[in-house]
């Protein structure tokens, strides 16, 4: 686990520009209801990021939130499951939401 976490660390950090991995979000339908730098449905991603700023597992509880949805967290307004993202791509999403502060 910490291998595969520090390979997406790797990852992000050689990626370049915080936009590295918008195409998957954006292929994985993530963009109908989030943005970069405001809220829309859902959070800003810069928002997510601040709000788990600092935290260990981060990556992991946004993988499993971006795969099984959640509520109640950023307001009423549930966020549904997105159960065509696989684990890999779920945890990649998440690291890539984190540098975005």
């Amino acid at each position: 686990m910490k291998r595969v976490l520090f390979a997406l660390a790797a990852t992000v950090a050689v990626a370049g520009p915080a936009f590295a991995d918008q195409a998957l979000a954006q292929a994985k339908n993530c963009m109908a209801c989030h943005a970069v730098d405001k809220k829309l449905v859902g959070p800003s991603y810069k928002d997510v990021a601040n709000k788990y700023a600092g935290q260990k597992d981060a990556v992991d509880k946004l993988a499993v939130k971006i795969q099984k949805g959640g509520s109640g967290v950023w307001g009423p307004v549930p966020m549904p499951a997105n159960t065509q993202v696989s684990d890999a791509e779920a945890k990649k999403l998440a690291a890539w939401v984190l540098t975005l502060k």
